[in-house]
């Protein structure tokens, strides 16, 4: 006889069972702690060269106080991380055919999404409060003390929220193409495509504020306070930097200015800029990385959704 008074398991407990398992599966495929290591690895790689050039030329290091502040915006560390907490969540679970039984508990398909999403936002966040802690000491072991360290954690939301666009984006692919060949060469074309492409339409156009509405760098400019000067990256990949370019100098404007092609065909030394094109507030450039890359997030993971949720899976 059947028990009609058994209850069902909570929500809760129905949504940690997806996070375990999804949390069980990145272990089991080691491919995040490989990307994990990498990345660890390059960024000490970045921190050992100057040390490793003093030591060589018997040059002291040049004190740099705002190296940790300035370390976010690497596309390249974002992709990694992206593919490694997202390459195999969808297509992965098709080839195998794990998906079948995933699908038959007693849990709906928004339910397995949203726990494989916060599963790859809580790595993610993880990694990077461990890497910018790292940067941080490292950063004040070899240029001195930093400034500004309060800022941090803007630094790390912004590579966190860089990072989510390219989940949501293998997210989608792959729930739609079910395949991780697929999912990655649409990746890392889409990377390459935008890595290449934006210096071309930037030396021939200038940094035209289109290239702020595509995920990467964007258009760069010159951020001049007092006798300092700072290149700008006013795109996706800068929303940490851009935040705290704000925070730091909240009235201060950036200059994008067309390169001048004829200077450098004539090998002149000085900086090859020509004509000013426009002038940006540091305010709206923050607002604008911040805003389109939350819009990029929303519209993949969104497309990602309503692709599984009508995927059929067959036994």
């Amino acid at each position: 006889m059947v028990n009609r008074n058994k209850q069902r398991p909570s929500w809760f407990s129905r949504f940690w069972g997806i996070v375990r398992y999804e949390l069980l599966w990145n272990i089991r495929k080691k491919k995040f702690i490989g990307i994990i290591i990498i990345v660890f690895a390059l960024a000490t790689l970045v921190l050992l060269v100057p040390v490793i050039g003093s030591r060589a030329t018997g040059v002291p290091i040049t004190k740099n106080n705002d190296y940790a502040i300035t370390f976010g915006g690497n596309a390249f560390v974002f992709l990694l991380l992206a593919i490694g907490t997202a390459m195999n969540s969808f297509s992965s679970e098709f080839e195998s055919g794990t998906i079948v039984p995933l699908v038959s508990k007693p849990v709906s398909r928004t339910m397995i999404f949203l726990g494989k999403l916060f599963v790859a936002f809580v790595l993610l966040l993880i990694s990077y409060i461990v890497l910018y802690g790292y940067i941080t000491i490292a950063s004040v072991a070899v240029y001195g003390p930093q400034n500004d360290l309060q800022y941090m954690p803007l630094i790390a939301l912004g590579s966190l929220l860089s990072t989510l666009i390219w989940v949501g984006l293998l997210f989608a692919v792959g729930a739609i193409s079910k395949n991780t060949i697929v999912t990655i060469i649409v990746a890392i074309g889409l990377f390459l495509a935008l890595l290449i492409a934006g210096p071309i339409v930037t030396v021939y156009s200038g940094p035209s504020q289109s290239l702020n509405y595509f995920p990467g760098t964007g258009a760069t400019g010159t951020l001049i306070v007092g006798q300092n000067t700072t290149s700008i990256d006013a795109g996706t990949d800068n929303i940490g930097t851009n935040l705290v370019n704000y925070a730091l100098h909240p009235s201060a404007n950036v200059s994008f200015y067309k390169t001048n092609l004829t200077a450098i065909t004539a090998n002149e030394t000085a900086l090859p800029n020509g004509e000013l094109l426009y002038i940006e507030s540091t305010g709206s450039i923050a607002i604008t990385s911040l805003g389109v890359g939350c819009a990029y997030i929303t519209a993949f993971l969104a497309v990602a959704w309503i692709a599984f949720k009508r995927s059929q899976i067959l036994e």
